[in-house]
């Protein structure tokens, strides 16, 4: 497959915690009329229609989708459009319509329209029973537990599929749980690792989902928008993997997470009611083995959990103080 360069990018589900910071960084880099932000969400209100060009697109409408692709000259596609963990578990068949029809659509639309990429990022939900807990490598039996974690092995065998039937250039990574100052979570089971910061600046207290012990895979959001944007820009010849990078920056327990906060907010507090959210997050790896990425596109994360509540934490106390704590 020859290397097609990125011109004119569309990005599905920019209204979400991702994408709406991948969309300020790519406009960043490749001008703010050469990336059209997309989501099914109204953003009367403001969003990444404030700052580009901004189109109302529901993913599982094919025809609409193509009609975007197609008017716009669009000749890469970033996939976000997504129903997460927590909320997959509530609406399972919107879930599989949005996740595997919407991923579909996307790739057959990028093997008629011949388009340069399609970026279609996957998930840690993906490992579950029978996979190495601690140090979880890139190939493993994949038997998630969540319907969340089923649409996402879809979409990487979807996508391997593209690769090797029709020769698309779709590439995708395993995000772990995402931590952000700009944006707020959307109905994932890794959402504590956001709104404990935001609970620890405004009430000094937090109530945890799951348990203290509980330890994920995490990473701060300016290292996933990096990550995302250097896997998109890497030379396609070097890749060995396509849809299923698993990509690491650090593992901490909930425990670990309330203790760095306390180094900062000393009378910090924390509790915990479990709820279905635990299994969810029992069936997920503690830690995962990136070296594929970090040999094939070197990837290499820049924070660790004490660089992360550092961060964070002077970046919302400012805006408590501003009365803009969620924006």
């Amino acid at each position: 497959m020859a290397e097609k360069r990125i011109e004119r990018i569309l990005v599905t589900g920019s209204e979400g915690q991702i994408g709406s910071e991948l969309t300020r960084e790519l406009r960043r880099r490749y001008g703010d009329d050469n990336c059209i932000a997309s989501d099914i969400k109204d953003t009367s209100s403001g969003g990444s229609g404030d700052r580009g060009p901004y189109l109302h697109l529901d993913v599982t409408d094919r025809a609409a989708f193509k009609d975007v692709v197609d008017t716009q000259r669009i000749d890469t596609v970033v996939h976000l459009a997504a129903v997460l963990s927590a909320t997959g578990e509530k609406h399972p068949l919107r879930a599989w319509n949005v996740n595997v029809t919407g991923l579909l659509n996307a790739l057959e639309i990028a093997r008629e329209s011949e388009l340069n990429q399609v970026l279609c990022p996957s998930s840690i939900a993906v490992f579950g029973d029978g996979c190495p807990h601690e140090n979880t490598p890139q190939e493993t039996v994949l038997k998630p537990t969540t319907i969340y974690g089923v649409t996402k092995v879809t979409g990487e065998l979807l996508c391997d599929y593209y690769v090797r039937r029709f020769g698309v250039d779709a590439r995708g990574l395993r995000y772990p749980g995402i931590i952000s100052a700009e944006t707020l979570p959307g109905g994932g089971t890794t959402d504590y690792a956001v709104d404990i910061y935001y609970k620890a600046v405004e009430e000094k207290r937090y109530t945890c989902f799951v348990k203290a012990d509980t330890r994920l895979p995490m990473m701060y959001m300016p290292d996933c928008i990096k990550g995302t944007i250097d896997l998109m820009e890497a030379d396609l010849g070097r890749l060995e993997h396509h849809g299923d990078f698993n990509m690491a920056s650090m593992s901490f327990s909930v425990q670990e997470l309330a203790d760095s906060i306390r180094r900062h907010i000393p009378e910090f507090e924390i509790t915990y009611e479990p709820d279905y959210r635990q299994a969810i997050a029992d069936s997920w790896p503690a830690s995962i083995d990136d070296s594929a990425a970090r040999r094939e596109w070197g990837w290499n994360p820049d924070y660790d959990l004490e660089a992360t509540t550092s961060d964070m934490l002077r970046t919302l106390t400012k805006r408590h103080s501003e009365g803009k704590l969620y924006g």
